[in-house]
């Protein structure tokens, strides 16, 4: 018996001629992986984002359009302050929906997280210039290491900071400003009254800043103060928690009138806490400007914290070269060490 296989002299040999090939009804060209460049389209700044539809500000024409994101682009996102290509309809007509197609090189980008160990960064604005970190001298009370947080994520984002002290009517600041003492951060003082325009728009000229706060700080009522047509909504502080009420519930950049020369406010809702998540080690040290150049001498491979043998800080705050908050700016510092620190592990 012959255990060959042999084909049955009726039938066949398959050959290319028996393949079958599948009509294309609707006529689509084959996939590519070839995408368009879109090296004419127009530009425009992203001012806001509100269920997936984004605010355009076509930078050539000065109009407002309505986009989506390119397919291409729903797993990045973008984020106001993002420069973005366009294509699709950018025309006036009601219902007209862009595409956004593009997300142009960032220079700065800032970012926070739910908290210290959260892995998922949320992007608040890209492009920005500073960070203007809104703070009561009084209802709610100020909270000096959620600042420290700020000027944290500032320095790890590359912007300048500045220091805005609201109601300032209520309380004197100084004892408060005597935490900052020793960092090079401009400081404005603003009355609930009388904002203080003139110095504000010196600062603000030119420049595109993002504004962030506590709830209840006075943040939206002073951005509607620099930008009358703003019209963000304002609240006051719980009676019974002594917490603000968010009034912002979306990030949205706002452009000043001509004389701040160009700037920009981008306004942020109120938080109760920024999460440092994504913050290098390195970056976190740096920020604390004041206590930098005593980290330096510290040996080699100290960890900064309270348990560190040979570690700088203590010496310094031993020798009282400090100053009266020295060991205030240390203990936040070596929190916010332990608490990252815990998230690497």
């Amino acid at each position: 018996m012959s255990w060959l296989y042999e084909p049955d002299p009726g039938q066949n040999d398959l050959d290319e001629s028996d393949v079958r090939v599948r009509p294309n009804p609707k006529g689509n060209k084959p996939r590519t992986k070839n995408r368009p460049a879109y090296n004419e389209a127009p530009i425009g700044m992203v001012l806001g984002v509100d269920l997936g539809r984004y605010r355009v500000l076509l930078l050539d024409e000065d109009r407002i359009v309505n986009a989506t994101l390119g397919k291409e682009l729903r797993k990045v996102g973008a984020a106001v302050g993002d420069r973005v290509a366009l294509a699709g309809d950018i025309s006036e007509t009601e219902g007209a929906l862009a595409r956004i197609v593009r997300i142009q090189p960032r220079t700065s980008l800032l970012r926070r997280s739910a908290d210290d160990s959260d892995l998922v960064e949320r992007v608040i604005v890209a492009n920005a210039t500073q960070m203007a970190i809104v703070v009561a001298i009084a209802n709610p009370e100020p909270r000096t290491r959620l600042i420290d947080r700020y000027l944290a994520a500032a320095f790890d984002a590359g912007l300048k900071p500045i220091l805005i002290i609201t109601k300032t009517d209520l309380a004197d600041p100084a004892e408060f400003l005597a935490n900052f003492a020793g960092l090079s951060i401009p400081v404005v003082l603003n009355r609930s009254d009388k904002p203080a325009m003139d110095q504000l728009k010196d600062f603000l000229a030119g420049q595109t800043t993002v504004f962030v706060g506590h709830s209840g700080v006075g943040k939206s009522t002073l951005v509607n103060a620099l930008a009358p047509h703003a019209q963000r909504a304002t609240g006051g502080v719980n009676a019974v928690t002594g917490r603000g009420r968010h009034t912002s519930s979306s990030v949205r950049a706002i452009r000043l009138d001509e004389n701040f020369d160009g700037g920009w406010i981008i306004d942020t809702p109120g938080v109760r806490s920024f999460g440092l998540g994504h913050v290098k080690p390195e970056n976190l040290l740096r920020s604390f400007e004041d206590l930098y150049a005593v980290i330096e001498t510290c040996p080699r491979d100290c960890n900064h914290t309270a348990d560190a043998p040979d570690c700088a800080l203590d010496d310094a705050i031993e020798a009282g070269a400090l100053g009266a908050s020295g060991a205030a700016r240390v203990d936040s510092l070596r929190r916010l060490i332990g608490s990252l620190s815990n998230h690497a592990e």
